[in-house]
């Protein structure tokens, strides 16, 4: 009796651990992750002083809530698309590891939280920006992205917002350097995304998303869009430097990282092939945080 009730008991431990794994996955921990990082190079580039930790705790505590209900949220709207694409197709909906309802539940209750803390123990501009980010990402983003290529410049502004909210959660206004810093992201996303996109461009079919590569059969349309923005983030990276938030070893990194990013997007340009999609994706991906960690060891 007593060796049954105990099978019972890991049983229903099992269970339990696979559906809060499952919750876990739902919030995208790795984008999620990137996008608390990103309120933290905020919060610390816009500090005054010693870091306020308690303040600095709410902050990356409300962003992770709002990102990751946001994530739940939008695989709640394109549940049907992911288990249709095969990059997609194993994530907690389609898989069948969490129901719609849950989903529904769990996404709202964290996102509310989060706003919740961001407005009342950080400030109300850090908690409106970050229900506006829910707001642009689930309610806008997400349905025009079956509807015009276009979603993704517009996919971009909430993706940009989470180091404007960790500038105003410590410095307490939206000036000069929090847009450094939303340009900064809002940039940097279009080559990222776009590398996915032509990775990816018929998994992206399957789920009759309209992406440029997708439509853009010889990628010439595509690597114009990479280069102009990579361009433009090289500019925008340095501005720190200009505006005097950080000093001389970051501006020679951010250029040598920025120029270097932006050699990826020409060779793409030149040859068109998948490998080089994938080492410009590779590139995106190791460009964010070494900037971030640059800004963070040469603040001004």
């Amino acid at each position: 009796m007593e060796e049954l009730m105990w099978l019972h008991l890991s049983d229903l431990l099992m269970k339990i651990n696979r559906k809060l794994q499952a919750y876990y996955e739902l919030t995208k921990p790795g984008v999620t992750g990137m996008v608390v990082i990103s309120a933290f190079a905020g919060f610390y580039l816009g500090s005054q002083g010693s870091l306020n930790l308690k303040l600095l705790f709410h902050t990356l505590l409300g962003t992770f809530l709002v990102s990751g209900g946001t994530n739940a949220l939008n695989q709640l709207m394109e549940q049907r698309e992911d288990a249709r694409m095969k990059r997609t197709r194993r994530r907690p909906l389609p898989a069948g590891k969490v129901t719609p309802n849950e989903t529904k539940i769990f996404s709202s209750l964290i996102s509310a939280l989060g706003v919740f803390i961001l407005f009342f123990l950080v400030k109300p501009l850090v908690g409106g920006l970050a229900a506006l980010t829910l707001i642009l990402y689930v309610f806008i983003y997400t349905p025009l992205k079956k509807k015009t290529t276009l979603s993704t410049f517009i996919g971009s502004v909430p993706g940009a917002l989470p180091p404007v909210g960790g500038w105003v959660a410590s410095h307490g206004t939206l000036d000069i350097g929090a847009w450094i810093l939303f340009g900064i992201l809002f940039f940097w996303q279009i080559p990222h995304f776009l590398a996915i996109a032509w990775l990816y461009r018929n998994d992206y079919a399957r789920g009759n998303f309209k992406v440029i590569p997708l439509i853009d059969k010889d990628g010439a349309v595509t690597s114009i869009h990479i280069i102009i923005n990579c361009l433009a983030l090289l500019i925008l990276s340095l501005m720190p430097t200009f505006f005097k938030l950080t000093g001389y070893l970051y501006f020679v990194g951010a250029l040598l990282i920025s120029l270097g990013f932006l050699y990826t997007g020409i060779i793409l340009a030149r040859q068109k092939t998948y490998a080089r999609a994938r080492q410009l994706l590779l590139a995106s991906v190791f460009y964010l945080p070494l900037l971030i960690f640059l800004m963070t060891i040469d603040k001004f």
